[in-house]
């Protein structure tokens, strides 16, 4: 299953398919009693993508068994006893993919010519990614980060490794000491070069970072880096020839404060925002807004969620499944933000108090 939706990933899954395009979504449980439901709702969710495809009168008796074929093939490829909170298959003519998300989804069949992609989006925006760079003399391993984990990223020239060697031996044995790994060059090549690729990652995929690192390496990248200045620091070695499991439990206090000085950061912008009428607030009135690219800043509550209707003018509310309630209005609301180039927070249940959970910073 996959988890991590990079730029060019997303780009793919938006490109036009043959038709039919099947996006199926279901809820899934991390944890004991609920996901014991999951099995039986994910099969009864792939029974009904199939049962639409058989009633379809505009795919041909070909194209439909080449995508049954891959809808079953999806359906053997999900892992539900690592699910998260929700599931995600695509499966078009030739290819399909599944994707475990850290968000709620709404249980749905859709076909079309394209992949339903906003609840990935969205899911993607709620675990605020970061990178996560491990130094050490002879390894350096960059992982990418989501709201509880942590994975190694095998791209960009990531990992970096060399043999280190001993330094000096002659004046070791003359002076009875020898010179720091980390001031040696060839060590200080070793972490510009990884400083570099850093940044080529960042050109793609930017996002906040964090530095592992016994306190000689990070000093010495301090002073050769340049993408990595001034970002959170973890005092600990070891980390670039660890887990993933350790190195998320050495990240995860440092990643937790952080999250909690950017809710009062996103608070406090918020509040100025009000003073200076750059302020909007509720469902209806961001949607609006979002449509006209007006906002620069959007907060929302982790576990809001609301169904409505378009009537044309503004959102009302609705029933699930009602003609034309919109399940995910919040995650659309999420994807316009996002493709319109405002950044996007999600931020604790109750943090935006009388906003109906959903607020924004306008641009004008």
């Amino acid at each position: 299953m996959e988890h991590a939706l990079s730029p060019e990933t997303l780009s793919e899954l938006r490109r036009p398919r043959p038709y039919p395009a099947v996006s199926v979504l279901t809820p899934t449980h991390r944890r004991e009693p609920e996901n014991a439901q999951d099995p039986v709702r994910l099969r009864n969710v792939v029974a009904e993508a199939k049962r639409q495809l058989e009633s379809d009168p505009s795919v041909t008796r070909e194209r439909r068994a080449d995508v049954v074929a891959h809808l079953d093939k999806a359906l053997a490829e999900v892992d539900l006893a690592h699910a998260e909170d929700g599931l995600v298959i695509f499966a078009a003519p030739g290819e399909h993919q599944v994707w475990s998300v850290a968000r709620e989804v709404p249980e749905r069949v859709v076909l079309s010519d394209t992949f339903l992609t906003r609840n990935l989006v969205s899911a993607q925006a709620a675990e605020q990614p970061f990178w996560a760079l491990s130094v050490a003399a002879d390894r350096i391993t960059l992982w990418n980060g989501g709201a509880d984990r942590v994975v190694e990223e095998r791209s960009g020239g990531f990992p970096f490794t060399r043999r280190v060697e001993n330094f000096d031996p002659e004046r070791r044995e003359r002076i009875g000491d020898s010179p720091s790994t980390f001031r040696d060059e060839d060590t200080r090549r070793f972490l510009r070069d990884a400083d570099t690729a850093l940044g080529a990652v960042l050109r793609v995929a930017p996002r906040r970072v964090y530095v592992t690192g016994e306190r000689a390496a990070l000093s010495a990248l301090d002073e050769v880096g340049l993408h990595t200045r001034g970002v959170p620091r973890v005092p600990r070695g070891g980390l670039a020839h660890a887990s993933a499991e350790a190195v998320w439990q050495a990240l995860r206090p440092v990643v937790e404060e952080e999250a909690r000085r950017g809710t009062d950061e996103v608070a406090r912008e918020l509040e100025a925002a009000r003073g200076r009428r750059e302020f909007a607030a509720g469902l209806d009135e961001v949607w609006q807004n979002a449509r006209e690219a007006r906002v620069r800043l959007l907060a929302v509550e982790e576990n809001y969620r609301a169904t409505v209707r378009d009537d044309g003018s503004h959102l009302v509310p609705a029933v699930s499944g009602d003609l034309d309630a919109r399940e995910d209005i919040v995650d659309e609301i999420v994807e316009q933000c996002l493709e319109t180039g405002a950044e996007v927070r999600f931020v604790p249940d109750g943090t935006l108090g009388d906003s109906g959970g959903i607020a924004g910073v306008l641009r004008y």
